[in-house]
């Protein structure tokens, strides 16, 4: 039931993108020749151009240091290009005023390898701050977040502290958290870093549905084993430049979440725990 309810609001947006006049067809991430040289001439990006269109699954892998978290920070305009142009949904990033900054991020989730909860607050508590901090309701607050709570499989933990979880536990906290206003886009840096190769599966399994809800991801990683047995778009960099942009082997774009998660634990050889399907 959420996740219908997840798709029916990501078709509402597209209808309400459509009827101000936004095109489908433009990409929804567009590196333009970009290039990032930080100070004392470490080169985070060297000429990187991609295209990613909505409600695609795209990884970036490569080794650490070869540009991955530079492309993330720059999507969130953290840092500035030094070359090229950089846009979402067909709005360039480099001439955008500072103070329309928060509102583009409202459009983006984001999920970090090392969860950044707020230890203080409860799992509930966490997930409504990000709502809060945007001029949600309370009335919409109470209707949301128990709402992502349920998608997430973390429904019986509302009242837990992050201390009082498992780091997979925490992982899906900070995807509630991202994913609980339906951004059009979803940033993950190194997501599984942290866990086992079981709950790796789960997280990755929870992406990939927030993915089929309608929702672009992009997934920041070096776990090449994952990437190669997930099937889908990869972007390589090495130092900073892209080296490959290809599909990875062959998949059903009709994949359920119950499928992929079953196909993913049988190629990776992980025996199956159980986690929210």
């Amino acid at each position: 039931m959420t996740v219908r309810m997840a798709s029916v609001r990501t078709e509402q947006a597209r209808s309400r993108a459509h009827r101000q006049g936004a095109d489908p067809n433009v990409p929804v991430v567009e590196f333009r020749d970009v290039s990032k040289v930080y100070g004392g001439g470490s080169v985070g990006l060297d000429g990187a151009s991609m295209r990613i269109g909505r409600g695609e699954f795209v990884f970036l892998v490569g080794p650490t240091g070869c540009g991955k978290s530079t492309c993330i920070r720059l999507l969130l305009k953290e840092i500035e290009p030094s070359k090229g142009e950089l846009l979402i949904a067909g709005r360039e990033l480099n001439s955008m005023p500072r103070s329309r900054v928060p509102y583009m991020r409202r459009n983006i989730g984001v999920v970090f390898q090392d969860y950044k909860l707020l230890p203080n607050r409860t799992v509930y508590d966490n997930v409504a701050y990000s709502l809060q901090v945007i001029g949600e309701t309370r009335q919409e607050i109470r209707r949301k977040v128990p709402d992502i709570l349920r998608l997430v499989g973390l429904s019986t933990k509302l009242h837990n502290f992050p201390d009082e979880l498992s780091g997979g536990e925490q992982q899906r906290v900070s995807i509630a958290r991202a994913f609980v206003n339906h951004p059009p886009l979803l940033l993950a840096d190194e997501p599984t870093g942290n866990l086992d190769p079981e709950t790796s599966i789960g997280i990755m399994q929870l992406i990939y549905r927030i993915n089929r809800a309608g929702t672009t991801v992009v997934v920041a990683t070096h776990d090449s084993q994952m990437v190669d047995k997930m099937r889908r778009r990869v972007v390589e960099l090495r130092e900073g430049r892209i080296i490959r942009d290809e599909l990875s082997g062959l998949y059903r774009p009709d994949e359920s979440t119950t499928e992929f998660a079953v196909r993913l634990r049988g190629e990776l050889g992980v025996g199956d725990e159980g986690h929210p399907n």
